[in-house]
């Protein structure tokens, strides 16, 4: 696999960056754009990720006009902050209601544009300025973009009904409808916009991934989704790949990366992948930024950490056991390893011989091969696909009665939006969590605040309007209090010693605050800083994770565990240690 470097390669005008959160977009994107400004090319770099840390990565205050860099003389930033632009677009929808239609219906519209799919569209709605101006392609040789939209957003802004203004009589009870209320003013520059984004001449979607299974499939979905729309112009670069080693740690790293490679999933074999080699340093500052596709400082912080004992998993679930919670969650992004965490705390916690029923919707967990069921464990598998075909069913079939064409099709894919998928499961949580009055109940990966509040206004907003549409199931309606109810129930947040899985383990904490769920412990996972390798690059590696673990520290209260980088999967004896 050859080293990725703009240098050797033909790109074209529009560059879209995209992958899971953490997998290094925005580093790449960055050092893509200084390479080829470097070179004498004029480049603007637009990011579009709340999480964004571009104004660390250049050291200055961006704004969302674009700001030129001056150490790098051709390069000029945009910062553009969709949360702001969400709330904006939110207000702007709903401010003519306001006085008009009761509190209840206005509140259930709040959260309505309160997801990640509005986020998604006030960002497509930023960008879209940028790749639709046509002076701007006049004086640009190349326009990156840090995040692109995904296959749902697109197909979203394709659909005809998608502009026909907010549908309050929402066909379900709890959706992402009604997003592009507001913007039927912009139609015409969306549909330029997407064009552009499938001219393979003008644009290549670049897919960023590591080395490891979670974020590798990932990246095959976003391509399958993308190339589904026409969007076929694609190229993969695999970040952090290790090509030495000379400890057992950093051997035990090479090997599992290469085994993930090996098992590359199908639909990203025929795709051209380049790689970056895994640098020890956090990308900040120009040096960084220069040195990322070439060569690697091996610099080792100074930084301590604060507290002087760092607890481990085993004081998580003495917590969990003494303050005897009825409903433990762990929750977190993609590949943050949250079914190994649910598994090991219900080992843990049956190892105290409470009872204990665990369940998952990890498709790839197969909780079977982590942990043995025994007397005191029982487990459960919740299909997603399953629960959300059996949920488009009975959305549709009501849909139906009243709608037809063009309306059924933007409601077909409003349900492809991932609230609609976490409700749809969100309702099977439910039965088992109330099946769950006698033992304990650990849930791997939970509804975000969003989803738990679209839940709770739907509830009132339907005794309002006393509509049949929508009907919340009792087990929902009773599982909403519990889950606030703080002597219950127990939110674990799990993330990774690194800037982006920390912002976003924020992000979705503030979500939960807002439908009134509170977290007490975070859990750092796969910490090399634990690992204790001997390797430099590891070791300067697990130097730079001690500013996340002070971080997480200070946020939690002391209330955090840090769990080190393992190379096997763990599993069955592996589970136990983890306690130890």
């Amino acid at each position: 696999m050859e080293i990725f470097n703009p240098q050797n390669i033909k790109l074209t005008k529009y560059l879209f960056y995209t992958g899971k959160g953490g997998v290094g977009k925005t580093s790449t994107a960055c050092a893509t754009a200084v390479n080829l400004a470097d070179r004498g090319m004029k480049v603007l770099l637009i990011s579009t990720d709340p999480a964004s840390n571009l104004q660390d990565v250049f050291n200055a205050k961006l704004t969302n006009k674009g700001v030129p860099i001056k150490e790098v003389p051709n390069l000029v930033v945009a910062n553009l902050d969709p949360i702001t632009a969400a709330a904006e677009h939110r207000e702007s929808v709903i401010a003519p209601y306001r006085g008009k239609l009761p509190d209840v219906v206005l509140k259930n519209m709040e959260e309505q544009l309160s997801g990640s799919c509005t986020v998604e569209i006030a960002a497509f709605n930023e960008f879209s300025k940028f790749i639709t101006d046509d002076s701007l392609a006049e004086e640009y040789d190349h326009i990156i973009f840090d995040t692109a939209p995904t296959g749902h957003t697109l197909r979203m802004l394709q659909l005809p009904s998608a502009w026909s203004g907010f549908i309050s009589e929402s066909t379900h009870g709890a959706s992402c409808l009604g997003q592009l209320s507001g913007l039927e003013s912009k139609r015409e520059i969306y549909k330029k916009a997407v064009e552009t984004l499938s001219n393979g001449e003008l644009t290549t979607l670049m897919l960023i991934s590591r080395p490891e299974m979670t974020p590798l499939k990932e990246a095959e979905r976003a391509s399958k989704e993308l190339s589904d729309i026409g969007v076929n112009n694609q190229t993969m670069i695999i970040n952090g790949v290790m090509n030495s080693y000379d400890d057992s740690v950093s051997q035990s790293l090479y090997e599992k990366q290469q085994k993930s490679l090996k098992q590359m999933p199908l639909g990203l074999q025929g795709i051209t992948t380049y790689m970056v080699p895994l640098r020890a340093y956090n990308i900040t500052g120009m040096e960084n930024v220069r040195a990322l596709l070439t060569i690697d400082n091996y610099k080792i912080r100074s930084e301590k950490i604060n507290a002087q004992i760092i607890p481990g998993l085993k004081d998580v679930i003495e917590d969990l056991y003494k303050s005897g919670k009825k409903v433990i969650f762990t929750m977190g992004k993609g590949g943050v390893g949250k079914t190994t965490i649910a598994a090991a705390i219900a080992l843990g916690l049956s190892a105290k011989g409470k009872k204990v029923h665990l369940t998952t919707t990890d498709p790839a967990a197969h909780l079977k091969y982590v942990i043995n069921e025994n007397e005191n464990i029982t487990m459960s598998h919740i299909d997603e696909k399953v629960e959300l075909e059996k949920y488009k069913k009975e959305v549709l079939s009501k849909a139906r009665e009243t709608m037809e064409g063009d309306d059924i099709a933007y409601v077909e894919e409003d349900l492809r939006s991932p609230c609609t998928q976490e409700i749809a499961v969100f309702r099977a949580f439910a039965e088992i969590v109330n099946k769950a009055e006698d033992q304990i109940v650990v849930v791997d990966t939970a509804p975000t605040g969003h989803t738990l509040l679209l839940l709770d206004s739907t509830q009132s907003y339907n005794q309002e309007i006393k509509r049949s549409q929508g009907d919340i199931p009792e087990s929902v309606k009773k599982l909403l209090p519990r889950l606030r109810n703080i002597d219950e129930t127990e939110v674990i947040i799990v993330t990774l010693g690194e800037a982006t899985p920390v912002y976003e383990a924020l992000r979705l904490e503030e979500d939960l605050i807002r439908a009134k769920i509170f977290a007490k412990w975070w859990i750092i996972n796969s910490s090399l800083y634990r690992a204790g390798s001997t390797n430099k690059l590891l070791s300067a590696k697990a130097s730079n994770e001690i500013e996340w673990i002070n971080k997480v520290d200070a946020h939690a209260e002391g209330m955090f565990a840090v769990i080190p980088w393992s190379a096997d999967d763990i599993k069955g004896d592996k589970l136990k240690e983890l306690l130890k």
